[in-house]
Order: structure tokens, then C-alpha cells, then sequence
């Protein structure tokens, strides 16, 4: 029974811990509902598609989110499908255009990149071991948009429950947090750690 009481305690610690960094960031000024709204409006808008299409990473990044997006929402087809489409999206990538430099880095990430979103396609029934290769798959994308840019705003992200309390980061196109590690368990678990423009 005291081990009961313990664990119990434990767990109410560490979701009072993550839903107080969220408190203390709508304390601090950031309104997320307002972030919401524009972000609904700039994804309808032509704008946001001419915005994103600038980057020559532009549909590496849109299936990123989307497979981010269906992790959120514990979707393990979508996140599949999101998986094939990035897979897709490396291998369409033209290269041609790219410095020595960048064509090497790009190379580079591609490879690792890639292999992560075919296990993500192939493990559409595991969301768990979909978000195994997520976790690196986030980091391929942000060393990708730090080089090309993004064509638009992206926050990294960073989750400090998942992998046992290792924590994990991610990109999301908003300041709202929609966590693909915990997805609908914990979905505002998570703080803003950069901005990249």
C-alpha cells in the first residue's frame, strides 16, 4: 500500500511540474490562444503556402509536421503515412542547386534521416517505436532547417517526461505545445526552447 501512495505522489509531482512550466509561460505574457488563431489563418491563407514553398526543404519540413501532428493526436496510420510522404520527399530532393557544402550536409542527414521515416512508415500498429525514431528524425530536421532554413517560423520544442525523465525535443510550426511523445496523454507538456526563422 505505501508503494502505492508513493507512486501515486510521484506521478502527481511530475504532471504538477510539467503543467506549471506551461502555467508560468502564460504568466509570462505568451497568450498560446492568440498563437492559435493566427496560426489557423496563416495555414489558410495563400501566403503560408508561398511562405513555406521558399525553402528547398519546404516538403521535407510539411511532412515532418504532419507526422509531428499525428503523433500528437496518437495516430499511428497517419504518422505512417506522414512517414512514407517524408521518405518521398528526401528522395525528390534536388540537389543539384546545392553548394559542395550544403550538398554534403544535406548527404549526410539524408541517409539517417530517411531510414528513421521508413521505420515510422513500416510501424503504422507500434506508435511507440514510432516515436523512438522521431526522436532523431527531429534532430535531422532541425540540423536541416538550421542549414536551409524553413521557408517559415518554427519553435523547437522540448519535452523533459519522455524516455524516463531524458526528455526529447521536437519542431512544431506553433508556440502551442501538441506533444507527439505523451500525444493525448500529456499534450501541453513542454516549453519553447528556440525559435528558428
Amino acid at each position: 500500500m505505501k508503494t502505492l501512495i508513493f507512486v501515486i505522489a510521484i506521478s502527481a509531482i511530475s504532471l504538477t511540474a510539467c503543467n506549471n512550466q506551461s502555467g508560468d509561460k502564460d504568466k509570462a505574457g505568451t497568450d498560446t490562444a492568440p498563437v492559435a488563431a493566427e496560426t489557423n489563418m496563416a495555414a489558410s491563407s495563400p501566403d503560408a503556402n508561398t511562405q513555406l514553398s521558399s525553402s528547398p526543404i519546404s516538403g521535407i519540413v510539411s511532412s515532418y509536421l504532419q507526422l509531428k501532428n499525428a503523433l500528437a493526436n496518437d495516430n499511428g496510420k497517419e504518422a505512417a503515412d506522414a512517414g512514407n510522404a517524408m521518405v518521398s520527399a528526401f528522395k525528390n530532393f534536388a540537389q543539384s542547386s546545392l553548394s559542395a557544402e550544403k550538398k554534403k550536409t544535406f548527404e549526410d542527414i539524408q541517409e539517417d534521416a530517411s531510414e528513421h521515416a521508413e521505420h515510422i512508415a513500416a510501424n503504422g500498429t507500434n506508435i511507440e517505436h514510432q516515436r523512438e525514431h522521431f526522436e532523431t528524425l527531429s534532430k535531422d530536421v532541425y540540423d536541416l532547417a538550421k542549414t536551409f532554413g524553413a521557408g517559415q517560423t518554427l519553435y523547437k520544442d522540448f519535452c523533459p517526461m519522455y524516455n524516463s525523465n531524458k526528455g526529447a525535443t521536437w519542431l512544431s510550426e506553433t508556440k502551442e505545445m501538441k506533444n507527439p511523445y505523451l500525444g493525448r496523454k500529456m499534450p501541453t507538456c513542454g516549453e519553447v526552447k528556440e525559435t528558428i526563422q
